[in-house]
Order: structure tokens, then sequence, then C-alpha cells
């Protein structure tokens, strides 16, 4: 997301720079200025004079707001993900939200979150969907019927929020429900090679295993699926199954929170709480049902059209214009 806003920042005429340690590595085509810091640590010191001054996790709004103090710039916090619930260091993460008052949230949900226990109130910049991703209209009717789950390395506890395992076993029970069915594991392939716990997974032959090598692969991958399925319980904001709706796959998943600002219950998908254990009779629902099937895609598909991160740059490039006049 940051290289999304970045990059529409810049096509726009603005001038941004990253900041980045020797070793930070970029993933995505970057299309702005990249400061390498000559120690691996970022330091106020090593800020340059701006506008404005974005942190996007806990461990830099002190050093950005001590940049900010010493007359660099306005130093506006971009939380991309709430880290206090669900990353360790919860007492620095929970305080982090105490640093500025000039905050990026990405949904609705986050923004309530963080107005309850921090008394601020973020402004809401949406996540996009790249025009990458679209609906081929490959999808034939007499074809056998495909299910994808997209599962991340659990190494690490970062995606204990996921609930992978659950979605295992719902796609484990749908499989022996539906032995014609496709189920498909959706990994990256850097992600698959570094975790015992995935590749075990993507041996079992009860799946079928994908690691698109980028978003032109997983666009394809999106658009030989049906149903694309989602267990997580937390998410600011929920992208894949979003990227999914657009390639005009139904979709079935959990209330993450995020999720909310596109997600309406039997008008574009179905959605259950995760105490319902649901998911199973959703995904059943869908594959016995074309018709519902059908008509959640089409509702889903041109939801998602309405989510482009033009959009996102625009409410970005407004919230940093509000908190420039503030200060």
């Amino acid at each position: 997301m940051l290289v999304e806003l970045a990059n529409g920042l810049s096509r726009k005429g603005h001038d941004v720079s990253f900041l980045m340690p020797p070793n930070g590595v970029i993933e995505y085509p970057v299309n702005v200025n990249v400061i390498r810091t000559a120690g691996h640590i970022i330091r106020a010191t090593d800020i340059p004079k701006s506008d404005v001054i974005v942190s996007n996790f806990y461990t830099l709004t002190n050093t950005c707001q001590e940049a900010s103090l010493s007359g660099k710039g306005t130093h506006v916090r971009i939380s991309l993900c709430y880290e206090p619930v669900f990353l360790p260091d919860h007492e620095a993460s929970f305080k982090s939200y105490h640093v500025s008052k000039n905050l990026v949230v990405l949904s609705d949900w986050q923004q309530q979150l963080v107005k309850l226990n921090h008394g601020i109130e973020g402004k809401i910049v949406p996540v996009g969907v790249s025009n990458l991703f679209k609906n081929l209209g490959i999808r034939r009717s007499t074809k056998r019927v495909q299910v994808s789950g997209i599962l991340r390395i659990p190494e690490g506890g970062y995606s204990w929020h996921r609930e992978q395992e659950y979605l295992i076993e719902a796609f484990t029970a749908l499989k022996r429900k539906y032995p014609s069915v496709i189920f498909n594991i959706i990994t990256p392939p850097s992600e698959l090679r570094s975790s015992v716990t995935l590749r075990k997974i993507h041996a079992n032959r009860l799946f079928n295993s994908m690691t698109p090598n980028d978003d032109q692969q997983l666009n394809q991958f999106f658009n030989n699926t049906d149903i694309f399925v989602s267990a997580s319980t937390y998410d600011t904001a929920s992208l894949p199954g979003l990227e999914a709706m657009k390639c005009g796959a139904a979709l079935a998943t959990v209330y993450s929170g995020g999720n909310m600002d596109y997600c309406r219950h039997e008008e574009n998908c179905l959605l259950s709480y995760r105490h319902e254990n649901r998911l199973i009779q959703h995904v059943s629902s869908l594959i016995d049902n074309p018709g519902l099937r059908n008509k959640l895609a089409i509702a889903g598909e041109q939801e998602a059209i309405k989510w482009t991160w033009a959009r996102s740059v625009n409410h970005f490039e407004n919230a940093l214009e509000t908190f420039i006049k503030r200060g």
C-alpha cells in the first residue's frame, strides 16, 4: 500500500522519497527517490526536511516525531495494522499511538478501534485493488468448481489472526463432501520455501498447490476460482477478498473488522462470525447453488471495481493537506 500511495503522489507531481536502511529489500516497483541510511537503524538525523514525515510502523513513530519536533516537517502516522492486538511488544505498540495526533487508518472499523482506545480519530484512506486484477471472462459453467484460499507463513507468529487452521479444517471437510471440487491453496513462493508447515500442507493431495510469482499470475489464479474463502478474523482491510471479487469470484468470508467496509452478507458475499462456525455451510451453499454463486459474484465485482488506488491516493493527499494545515 505504501508503494501505491507513494507512486500515486509522485504521479500527481509531489516530491516523494522512501528512507530505508542499507539492507532494506524493495519487492515492488518503486517510482520515487530511495534514500539509504548510513546505519541499519533509521535515526531522526537521517530524515530530510520535508512537508510531511510519514511513519508506517510503531517502531518508527518516536524517531519521526523527534524529527518533526526539530522542525523537519509534520509527522503523520499511517497505521496499516493495529499492532497491539496481534503483535509482540504490546506495551510499546500501544503507547506509540499517543505520539502523534495525525493518523491515517484503512477502514471505518480501525478508525473506531483507535478512537475508542486512544481518543484519536484517524482519517480513513481505503485500500485499493490493482488494475492488473480483472475478470477475464474465462469461467465456464461446465467445468469443475474451484475453491481457493490463501495461506501465509505461520512461523514467527504473525499469521495467527488469519485462522489458517480453521481454513484447512474447512477445506478438508469440504473436499471429502465434494470430491470432484478442486480446492486451491495459494502461497507466495518465497514463503513456501521458508515454511515447513506450509510445505506439508501444500503436499497434501486433497489440495491443489499454487505459488504465484506475481500479481499477473495471481490474477489468473483468481479467474480460475469460482469461490474464494477467507477465514481471517482480524484485518484492518482484507485485500485478497477484494481482489478475488474484482476477478469475478464469489466470496465466503469470516468477519475480520476491516472487511465490513465492502462486505454485505447475502448481497455481495456470504459472511459469518468466527464463533458461528458457518464457513463450511456457506461454501457448501455456494457450491450447491450456482445461481446464488453467480449473483454474489456479480455484485462483488461491482463493489470491488470502486476500490481503486487512484481513490486511495486522493484520500491520502487530502488527509496530508489537512494535517499540514493544523500542524
